[in-house]
């Protein structure tokens, strides 16, 4: 079992199922020829540490059963957002970006190969940021130069851009906090940017934001969206990820997440009612209080609205 729930349910797959001889985190996939050999050798092959390093970086994925013309592309590992109903930061580690020029590297190896599309993915890509001291200590042990650049979110948008015009850019997800009209800019300038912006809501009332620690309000994210349109135009795609039946939500503030989609008019979105999951902040702070079937009409509308937009 690899990934990240492997990490989070490695006591229970060791311990009380005893039904498995290879656990292996998110950050450990180096480590598996070792593993491996142990698990032949009767031993348990057990690695789930998080790094706060590991990029793999320096490794080229083999895209099996690929259509040759799309490719994903990660530019960053971990989360260090802790929204209470997620356990990505528990699963994954803290947040940490690839050194630019290997995933332009990347883009460019996959066009070379005859992919024409490519999507940047990250945990929240809008916080990708390579730091000089990142730089510098990986320069160091190559014995190059040390640099002075700090590249963010939209640089790094524009080095991938101009690989070749030829190369359609995607990328997702973005925070509502961190997403910058810098990004809107760098988009707008180059055409082979696709014009799609996934833009998670979670829920359209400030209140339920507040206990979901999106560190964003309603006002904000709608600031957000009218700036994607003043700069991008109404042909910018946006899509959305929406949870019903959060801890303590009220019919009043469901119906606040209805009049979100009535306002941006997403384009396409991910729909769910809240499960618990534990070891989250919600799970620890927060009764799970919402009736299963109260959640599931409420899922049940917002999927009704989004089929109307």
């Amino acid at each position: 079992v690899l990934g990240c729930m492997a990490e989070r349910l490695k006591d229970k797959l060791l311990d009380e199922e005893k039904m498995v001889d290879v656990v292996v985190g998110p950050d450990a996939y180096r480590d598996l020829p070792n593993l491996v050999s142990a698990a032949e050798d009767g031993n348990k092959g057990v690695n789930t540490f998080l790094s706060r390093e590991e990029t793999y970086a320096d490794i080229a994925p083999v895209r099996l059963n690929s259509n040759g013309v799309t490719a994903f592309i990660s530019i960053m590992r971990g989360c260090d957002n802790m929204c209470s109903f997620c356990v990505v930061p528990f699963t994954r580690g803290r947040e940490r970006s690839r050194d630019p020029h290997s995933i332009v590297k990347e883009a460019q190896d996959l066009f070379d190969q005859g992919y024409r599309e490519v999507t940047l993915l990250g945990q929240n890509v809008d916080s990708f940021k390579w730091s000089p001291e990142e730089n510098n200590k990986a320069r160091l042990n190559k014995k190059e130069e040390s640099v002075s650049e700090v590249i963010n979110f939209a640089n790094l948008l524009e080095m991938v851009a101009l690989v070749d015009p030829k190369l359609r850019v995607r990328f997702s997800t973005s925070h509502p906090k961190d997403i910058t009209d810098e990004v809107l800019y760098t988009m707008k300038k180059y055409e082979n940017i696709c014009k799609y912006i996934h833009l998670p809501v979670q829920s359209g009332n400030s209140r339920v934001l507040d206990l979901m620690n999106r560190t964003y309000d309603r006002e904000w994210y709608l600031e957000r969206v009218s700036k994607i349109r003043e700069i991008l135009g109404e042909s910018c795609g946006i899509s959305s990820d929406m949870i019903t039946g959060f801890c303590t939500e009220t019919e009043e503030e469901h119906q606040d997440t209805l009049t979100m989609m009535d306002i941006v008019k997403y384009d396409f979105s991910y729909m769910f009612y809240y499960s618990e999951r534990p070891g989250t902040l919600a799970a620890k702070k927060y009764e799970d209080d919402i009736p299963l079937e109260v959640k599931k009409r409420r899922l049940s509308e917002i999927i009704y609205k989004q089929s109307k937009l």
